[in-house]
């Protein structure tokens, strides 16, 4: 496979041990249960391209968002409490990026759209909470604080009507950003 190709694809390599040590699972795009791979992983390399990790299998639980790097004790290094059980390639997406959010539930309330990241809702849009929104184009992170700060949950073209009945219940979000290609 070219260097170019494996580039777009992206390439993760998962490690049980801290410091890349013990058994090792490569992945080069979604898995939904890591178990059947790996006992326990506490170390991972992103070799290329951007990935989103979960703590839970079936891309559940707490969401962390991995770019190119090596990250030799995660947990520590990012909070995590959890191994990681599943793990979603974040395709590369050139173009311009769109979404637009809801101040409630089921695209109700204050709305806006968004081009570009947006590290306040309150202070940009004069918005209190967002409870649903759609996305067009590109895939965006969303954070439960300002500043791109807290928990996060990526977001891939599509309507998402009640992020409760996404498993985010009593979530806020209250900065989004786009996910570029600078991943790499």
């Amino acid at each position: 496979m070219s260097n170019t190709s494996m580039n777009m694809r992206g390439k993760i390599t998962f490690y049980e041990e801290k410091n890349f040590q013990g058994r090792s699972y490569e992945c080069m795009n979604d898995c939904p249960d890591m178990t059947s791979y790996l006992s326990k992983c506490h170390s991972c390399r992103v070799e290329s391209g951007c990935f989103m990790v979960y703590d839970r299998n079936n891309y559940m639980g707490n969401q962390y968002f991995m770019r190119r790097g090596e990250y030799s004790d995660y947990m520590s290094m990012m909070g995590m409490r959890e191994n990681i059980k599943s793990c979603r390639m974040i395709p590369m997406h050139r173009g311009q990026f769109r979404m637009k959010i809801y101040e409630k539930e089921n695209f109700g309330g204050q709305s806006n759209e968004l081009m570009d990241d947006c590290d306040n809702i309150q202070e940009r849009y004069r918005m209190s909470d967002c409870q649903s929104c759609n996305v067009m184009d590109g895939h965006w992170l969303m954070y439960d604080q300002a500043h791109f700060r807290g928990k996060m949950m990526y977001m891939r073209p599509g309507e998402y009507r009640n992020f409760r009945e996404m498993g985010m219940s009593g979530q806020r979000f209250m900065s989004m950003r786009r996910i570029t290609d600078s991943c790499n």
